[in-house]
């Protein structure tokens, strides 16, 4: 069996991964902490579900 490299077809510059990724850290914090300490009781019980889950601690 031959070894295949996997190459990107859209190659992407360090400002474009940068911006993904703060994109994804500001998605993220609010799933974990905007709906996790919300006072709407079905976004918070979502939040504490999925924390459970992943086996994040949050009590």
């Amino acid at each position: 069996m031959a070894h295949r490299t996997l190459t990107s077809s859209f190659p992407l510059t360090l400002s474009d991964r940068l911006v993904a990724g703060l994109a994804a850290l500001l998605v993220g914090s609010f799933l974990i902490y905007g709906a996790g300490l919300s006072h709407a009781q079905t976004l918070h019980d979502t939040a504490h579900d999925t924390r459970h889950s992943y086996g994040f601690p949050c009590h």
